[in-house]
């Protein structure tokens, strides 16, 4: 997939990096971002070759400031301006992906920044990256999920700090509130996601994506629903395993 202006993709050996491709304004999201991805996303759901996808930032000093409200300079307010460029759910669409999702944060990660790295399942940060919620300080809340998504992963005292005090944190303080999971140079950023990604592609691709539904479809049910759904989830694996070997034996007569 080529011709996007604001959105680079690349597909390589059942990695596919999205890296979001506005570095003059910090990569800011605006509403043909909001449209390529879109596009994007859709093809990665679509596509069986991609097995695991890697998020990142063009350009040395961000990986996304937020909104780009500017380009409705003649939009009543800033609340009508976001109605609008959410008006394509390309959040749900991020949330529903099956595949491994990474997130190769650095410099400045804002408002929807901090969004969609939250819809990844993994985080990596370089040393440099800071993160904050600015949307309060301007008269609105988060549009993109960040209200759920973050009292989801830091628990929510420490997810309304963020959000009501509007304060950033740096990387450090990330990892430590469990925002991150891993800390590293800016030099290495790219290179530990793509490890990481090369790493997960070598397990069994239906294990890893059935894992990654067990965890997010029981992570708000009681703990004895959790284990039940755990325990179908387990049994339909064991059959789709089942059926591989089968065919494969098959194949070998």
């Amino acid at each position: 997939m080529t011709g996007f202006e604001t959105i680079i993709y690349e597909k390589c050996d059942g990695i596919a990096r999205v890296i979001l491709n506005r570095p003059k304004v910090l990569n800011r999201y605006n509403i043909k971002m909001r449209d390529e991805m879109y596009e994007v996303l859709s093809a990665i759901r679509d596509d069986p070759e991609v097995e695991v996808v890697i998020f990142s930032g063009a350009g040395e000093r961000a990986f996304c400031v937020g909104a780009d409200l500017s380009e409705f300079g003649t939009a009543p307010s800033p609340v009508i301006a976001r109605q609008v460029r959410w008006e394509r759910d390309v959040w749900g669409l991020l949330d529903s992906l099956k595949q491994p999702l990474i997130a190769a944060l650095h410099g400045y990660v804002l408002g929807s920044g901090v969004e969609i790295a939250l819809f990844c399942d993994i985080r990596i940060a370089s040393v440099d990256a800071v993160f904050g919620m600015p949307e309060v300080a301007l008269g609105m809340i988060p549009a993109a999920g960040g209200s759920q998504t973050l009292p989801r992963t830091i628990g929510v005292g420490r997810a309304l700090q963020l959000l009501l005090d509007c304060e950033y944190i740096d990387s450090e303080e990330a990892l430590r509130i469990g925002l991150v999971n891993k800390v590293v140079s800016r030099e290495e950023l790219l290179s530990v996601a793509e490890t990481m990604a090369k790493d997960i592609k070598a397990k069994d691709g239906a294990a890893v994506r059935y894992a990654k539904e067990a965890v997010k479809r029981g992570r708000d049910l009681p703990l004895e629903q959790g284990m039940a759904l755990e325990r179908g989830i387990a049994r339909i694996l064991r059959t789709t395993v089942g059926n591989r070997a089968r065919v494969n034996d098959a194949a070998l007569m």
